[in-house]
């Protein structure tokens, strides 16, 4: 790509000229040249400043979308053309949701650059919804999220099955209960994770299958991560409900204890995520290796 289209990617995500000149190691006053002389190739405006903070105008939110897209293009090219050589490289930006992105792709990956050493990876992550957005908006080339409803524009396809689970701290009033019923879980505070969370949206839509008011929860506290979550039950006389991937270590250590829950159960998958018209041989190779990796 030409430079300016790189560092224009740059401050459009950084909404910074400061923070687009260090992650790109060139100075502020280089960024504002660059900036100034696309603006010139447009004869138009693509920044707009309110108060301390810039934002991008009508037109340079269309530059911005055409530039990730061609971006993403390029780096299909780089694995096009290294195949032709017998040298399989190129760039792979993956978003991941929290619990996947802390507990399951991380093998994963590692597993991959093995077995293509010159495939840059690169991981970046937080709820399901924020990586479809990130997606469906060309930042990432493949979102790899665990909620259960579906976005328009994507295709997603299963690559492991994921079990959620009840668990309370060691020294929690409920530890020793070992199994608890399905409508204890309306009178027992519950911690769990925030708004556009998959596990939060997976929760939601078993307990309406089961007839259970998600709203009258008593949930004094919603919290951002998982890890959050588990450090949060170490003092707290309450349950969550997390993924069993996500506690193996804990429960090994009895640092948290699982209770078996009567008449319900947290089945969900873990989907791999790709934007609809936008296949590449790239993103292909990765989904083919996720979808037949032995976890």
């Amino acid at each position: 790509m030409d430079y300016r289209d790189t560092v224009f990617l740059s401050v459009a995500e950084q909404l910074s000229f400061s923070k687009a000149a260090e992650v790109l190691h060139i100075s502020q006053p280089a960024v504002s040249r660059h900036i100034k002389e696309l603006e010139q190739r447009y004869d138009t405006s693509l920044f707009e400043r309110k108060g301390n903070r810039i934002y991008l105008t009508g037109a340079g939110e269309k530059v911005y979308h055409a530039l990730r897209e061609i971006a993403k293009h390029y780096r299909n090219l780089d694995f096009e053309i290294g195949e032709l050589q017998n040298a399989q490289s190129g760039e792979i930006i993956i978003g991941a949701s929290s619990t996947i992105a802390q507990y399951v792709i991380p093998r994963v990956m590692a597993s991959f650059y093995k077995r293509y050493p010159h495939i840059q990876l690169h991981l970046m992550n937080g709820n399901s919804f924020e990586m479809e957005l990130l997606l469906l908006n060309n930042r990432v080339d493949v979102a790899l999220v665990e909620n259960l409803s579906s976005q328009g524009g994507i295709r997603y396809h299963d690559f492991l099955h994921d079990e959620l689970i009840v668990v309370t701290g060691q020294n929690s009033l409920y530890a020793g209960r070992g199994t608890i019923e399905k409508e204890d879980l309306m009178q027992i505070p519950l911690v769990l994770r925030e708004e556009g969370s998959g596990t939060l949206e997976v929760i939601r839509q078993l307990f309406a299958r089961h007839q259970l008011p998600f709203d009258d929860l008593n949930t004094p506290i919603h919290l951002g991560s998982t890890e959050s979550i588990k450090n949060f039950l170490l003092d707290f006389n309450g349950l969550a409900i997390v993924s069993e991937k996500a506690v193996q270590n804990e429960l090994y250590l009895k640092t948290l204890v699982k209770l078996q829950v009567t008449g319900i159960t947290f089945p969900r998958e873990f989907r791999i995520a790709h934007k609809i018209g936008h296949k590449s041989r790239l993103t292909e190779r990765f989904g083919q290796y996720l979808l037949s990796y032995r976890f």
